[in-house]
């Protein structure tokens, strides 16, 4: 037997596989989409961190999670942020200007070329960027603004998604070389959940709204959406959570807590675990049967059993903390 021989024909049908299966056509604009249409992808690693860190303080919240997690480099790279502006509402409805300004700062530190804002929201972009004065951070900072809903588009469709028609990626989201997602910790009024996976709704034109809240299964397109890209970096604010109601006014609670990873399953599944702990009723059940997550699930988006995951902290108080939810997350 020639194992060399046989390990070189491994490797070229495993090759051939991997490119069969990720059928991809660019290049598009709004005047003639083309169609995007790939198989789910597989995840293969069986354990994800994930860095907490209890704080009320959200610079050093970022500070902290960035530090502990290891995540793909930034140097030289053009990093696409996408944060929670759906409203302009104060957090945890959008995005707390102290966590965007320290993410900025630290993803500058870690050598990004360039940082671009992109973002849709459902009030007027402009008038949420002007209300939460993110214009005027952009130009202290050095940052540019993206509004996703006049963004160039190709068309993404997949096997046997809830999408009638599939759904219009921007460009801006499909060519990008490094995302970093920045979401809030709360709950939904018809979501149930709005953490990493529901993020991804926002970049998404405003012309996909009405078939994605007239559909019975909008947990499972929520979960759809992230099949067509797949951020480097997520970054959680639970400094302040909704425990019900959600996603511009809610039951508001304190969480005090950040967590980042890079698996968006991971991240949501911590996410509701904290909100258990923190009594909501509204993510009552297992899980891992929300379906927000189950259909993540189905899809190879991130990890399979809550107990691949594991907390990386550097205190004891973060440490008990990120016991207490390892075992919320066994109980289901």
């Amino acid at each position: 037997m020639n194992l060399l021989k046989d390990d070189l024909n491994r490797r070229d049908f495993i090759k051939q596989l991997t490119l069969s299966g990720l059928a991809i056509l660019v290049g598009c604009s709004k005047d003639s989409p083309t169609q995007i249409t790939t198989d789910p992808g597989t995840t293969t690693d069986k354990t994800t961190k994930i860095a907490l860190h209890k704080t009320s303080n959200r610079s050093e919240g970022v500070a902290k999670v960035m530090e502990l997690l290891e995540f793909p480099s930034m140097q030289g790279k053009h990093v696409i942020l996408k944060p929670n502006f759906n409203t302009s509402d104060p957090a945890p409805a959008s995005t707390h200007n102290e966590t965007l300004s320290k993410i900025i700062s630290e993803i500058q530190n870690n050598g990004a070329s360039k940082i671009t804002l992109a973002e849709r929201s459902y009030q007027s972009f402009g008038q949420v960027i002007v209300q939460k004065e993110i214009d005027t951070m952009a130009n202290q900072m050095g940052f540019s603004i993206k509004n996703l809903d006049s963004d160039d588009y190709t068309i993404f469709n997949s096997q046997n998604l809830h999408w009638q028609s599939g759904f219009r990626l921007p460009n801006t989201i499909k060519d990008a070389e490094y995302i970093v997602s920045t979401c809030c910790l709360k709950t939904h009024h018809t979501g149930v959940i709005t953490m990493s996976l529901k993020l991804s709704v926002g970049i998404l034109p405003r012309i996909h709204m009405q078939e994605l809240h007239s559909s019975s299964r909008i947990n499972s397109m929520i979960s759809e959406i992230n099949l067509a890209y797949k951020p480097n970096l997520i970054i959680m604010d639970g400094v302040k959570t909704f425990i019900s109601g959600g996603p511009s006014t809610g039951v508001e609670k304190d969480g005090n807590v950040f967590v980042a990873g890079t698996d968006r399953i991971a991240i949501d599944a911590v996410g509701i675990a904290i909100l258990k702990d923190l009594g909501s009723t509204r993510v009552s059940g297992k899980i891992f049967e929300l379906e927000q997550i189950k259909r993540a699930v189905e899809l190879n988006i991130g990890i399979q059993d809550p107990t691949w995951i594991e907390f990386i902290t550097d205190n004891e108080e973060s440490k008990n903390y990120g016991d207490k939810l390892t075992g919320i997350l066994a109980d289901g």
